[in-house]
């Protein structure tokens, strides 16, 4: 039997399987010996044990289409960045720092923007002027009203998608507007453990239809910047890459230097001054930290 690990606690693996629903199991200890460890994401394949109890060993581990490490899972198709338009406005330095982050991780965005039924036209004309030139999918939507979320499931179909954003914009309604059984797969394993209930939060993978997967999960909402050098910064905004070949100088950082494309592009508008100035913000910050 083949399934997917959607969650890891305390040495136990929940791995849903279209046949039997979500089974507890245990991995072999011939990944320990292979210095395997699984990982929430990864496919599997598991021998039942008991039926009616849903319990089950882990057997192998299937090849691994890609890994993060932060947080640590597999299998991970693009990321959803959920932001509102407004209550509370976004917040762009955030925003960029999370397009940032899911740029070093090489996964593809989807970049949200909830409450639609709240807000002015206006700011949604501002968003699509700072952001509609790059290369992320751009949805407005509302989770309440449910504008936009057809268009999310499309998507999301056929891939394991990951969710980031900050408080506050809805990302749990989102998630039970398009996975509406999301509450009862997690109260199913909470019930399994009770030490669940006592752990801290997990990554978990929630099943929304055939071979579609969305992940909430507390890895990002991390966003320092400690291991990111000022000099790679820039290669991490899309919107410079695409301008730096007429910079002056091999190796530009689109700071003081003269001749520099990116900073005409933004004079030009091709690049938003906002995301520029968060760049230099950025930029400073790395520069300015303390090394040990």
């Amino acid at each position: 039997m083949q399934g997917k690990i959607i969650k890891g606690i305390a040495g136990f693996y929940y791995v849903y399987t279209e046949t039997a629903g979500i089974v507890e199991c245990k991995a072999k200890g011939i990944f320990r010996k292979e210095n395997k460890k699984p990982l929430v994401g990864d496919d599997v394949e598991l021998e039942l044990l008991s039926g009616e109890d849903k319990t089950g060993n882990v057997t192998r581990l299937l090849p691994r289409r890609n890994e993060l490490i932060r947080p640590a899972v597999a299998n991970i198709d693009q990321a959803a960045v959920i932001f509102s338009i407004t209550h509370p406005e976004p917040n762009l330095n955030l925003l960029d720092r999370f397009l940032l982050m899911m740029e070093r991780q090489r996964l593809p965005v989807i970049l949200c923007f909830n409450k639609q039924d709240l807000a002015e036209d206006e700011m949604q004309k501002r968003l699509l002027s700072i952001y509609g030139g790059l290369h992320y999918k751009i949805l407005f939507l509302s989770a309440k009203t449910e504008t936009g979320t057809k268009e999310l499931l499309e998507l999301l179909s056929g891939k394991t998608t990951t969710v980031a954003g900050p408080s506050g914009v809805g990302k749990s309604t989102l998630i039970n507007r398009i996975c509406p059984h999301a509450q009862m797969e997690t109260g199913e394993i909470s019930r399994k453990i009770e030490r669940g209930k006592h752990t801290t939060r997990h990554t978990q993978l929630f099943h929304v239809c055939r071979d579609t997967f969305i992940m909430d999960t507390p890895g990002f909402s991390s966003l320092g910047l400690f291991d990111t050098e000022k000099e790679e910064l820039k290669k991490y905004y899309p919107d410079f890459v695409r301008e730096e070949d007429g910079c002056r100088f091999r190796g530009c950082l689109h700071m003081e230097e003269p001749d520099c494309a990116v900073k005409a592009a933004v004079k030009e508008g091709r690049i938003s001054r906002e995301r520029y100035e968060n760049y230099r913000l950025l930029f400073e910050e790395i520069k300015g930290r303390k090394k040990f």
